[in-house]
């Protein structure tokens, strides 16, 4: 196993991190609704871990394991995610609704930050896929079905989110929903030359209005 870290890997966590602040965003907003979402938390945390923090990757990995390490980051926080926003819709803390107004913040959020001009379809796929998390780069989900100057299209070849939210006694459908709002809202920000939509067979596309 690897002792160095790369660029991918600081790539990897940077997309942990993201991920971990759209849960950060939902537990605050949660504790204002209701303060026993602490109690909660806690929970979710002695089962699951704590966030990062945002902590500097190189103080916290474990470097005798680095892909082990990135792995587990990765399943704390689908769990935790999906652990706290089925509690908070069968508690009917939050609505679907308020959370996908969440979720599109933090996806304009991201495309604010992200710091290059995209002009095609294919380029903010690759902008998009600098921030949403999708396993390990080595899982390869995503396969391609069209590129051109006008569309750019792709398909999930297996989900890779489904066993976290049963783990977590969610609807995975959930997660879709939440994460495709996301999607759409990280695209029109990034660039409102382009939209985003996922079709009812699965694929999904980024296609220019010009």
């Amino acid at each position: 196993m690897s002792l160095t870290l790369g660029k991918i890997h600081y790539w990897l966590y940077n997309k942990i991190l993201w991920f971990e602040n759209i849960e950060q965003e939902i537990a605050t907003r949660a504790k204002e609704k209701r303060p026993a979402v602490e109690d909660w938390l806690q929970h979710i945390y002695a089962q699951y871990g704590h966030p990062t923090g945002n902590q500097p990757l190189e103080e916290i990995i474990d470097t005798s394991n680095i892909h082990g390490w990135l792995q587990g980051r990765i399943a704390a926080a689908e769990l935790r995610q999906a652990a706290l926003v089925t509690r908070l819709l069968d508690e009917n803390i939050f609505s679907q609704a308020e959370l996908i107004d969440i979720f599109k913040r933090q996806g304009e959020d991201a495309a604010r930050e992200y710091r290059q001009n995209v002009t095609s379809p294919e380029e903010v796929f690759n902008a998009l896929n600098d921030f949403i998390l999708e396993g390990m780069p080595c899982d390869r989900v995503n396969e391609v079905l069209t590129s051109t100057d006008n569309e750019f299209s792709w398909r999930t070849t297996r989900c890779l989110h489904e066993e976290y939210w049963r783990q977590a006694g969610g609807d995975v459908q959930n997660f879709y929903t939440l994460r495709e709002a996301w999607v759409a809202a990280f695209v029109n920000t990034l660039n409102a030359d382009f939209t985003y939509e996922k079709d009812q067979d699965g694929v999904n596309r980024i296609t220019s209005k010009q």
